[in-house]
């Protein structure tokens, strides 16, 4: 399959995007950047260099994707939603005489966003940290620190309230922000099997992978 590329999109030298990916209306990639196959990138998004993104991902509309930002298979970035990679960020060196680069520095923190995460509409995400893997963070939420895998997350900061399944329906609340043990539980949703021990998400049934049977 080919990429679809809108003509008012501007990809710059270096990007390598996977095939079946679609690239919406004036969005913006820097170079160099790998946009995996299979993925769809929302008008006016703007992706920034040394970004890697995998594959399936679904970002939506006005998304800010800045350097040192790694995002995994099958994540869906939704609209608004705003990368950060400094904690302390300043536009000039202390004398004011000269102008900080804009380039990453020894200043510059990483964000990784596992496999499966879903990152809800008019989040900040910090710098420094971890989204976990089939997380869900909550619509506004400003995440200032790891969310572990299957974990959903609300507010400003981002605390964990629940777990969620794979299909993204919480499994498991959380009471008082007490982190809560099940030695086994059920999505009532579609059935896949969890156990919780010390907030720790563990997958009892995980769907199989295509292809992998005999292998």
């Amino acid at each position: 399959m080919s990429v679809q590329l809108h003509p008012t999109a501007i990809v710059e030298d270096g990007v390598d995007i996977g095939p079946g990916t679609s690239i919406w209306s004036h969005v913006h990639i820097r170079g160099p950047a790998r946009i995996g196959a299979g993925c769809i990138i929302g008008e006016k998004t703007y992706i920034a260099y040394d970004v890697r993104i995998g594959d399936r991902v679904k970002i939506n509309a006005f998304v800010y994707i800045c350097a040192a930002v790694t995002i995994e298979d099958g994540v869906m970035v939704s609209a608004g939603t705003i990368f950060t990679n400094d904690r302390f960020p300043r536009a000039t060196e202390p004398d004011l005489l000269r102008s900080r680069a804009s380039g990453p520095d020894e200043r510059t923190r990483p964000t990784l966003v596992r496999e499966g995460a879903t990152i809800g509409a008019g989040s900040v995400i910090g710098c420094d940290l971890v989204i976990g893997r089939w997380s869900m963070v909550g619509m506004g939420s400003v995440v200032t620190r790891s969310v572990p895998d299957f974990h959903l997350v609300v507010g400003r900061p981002a605390r964990s309230v629940a777990c969620v399944c794979r299909c993204g329906e919480p499994f498991l609340r959380f009471d008082d922000g007490l982190r809560l043990n099940a030695a086994t539980t059920t999505c009532a949703s579609c059935g896949l099997r969890y156990a919780v021990r010390d907030g720790a998400v563990i997958e009892l049934s995980p769907p199989v992978a295509v292809g992998a049977a005999g292998s």
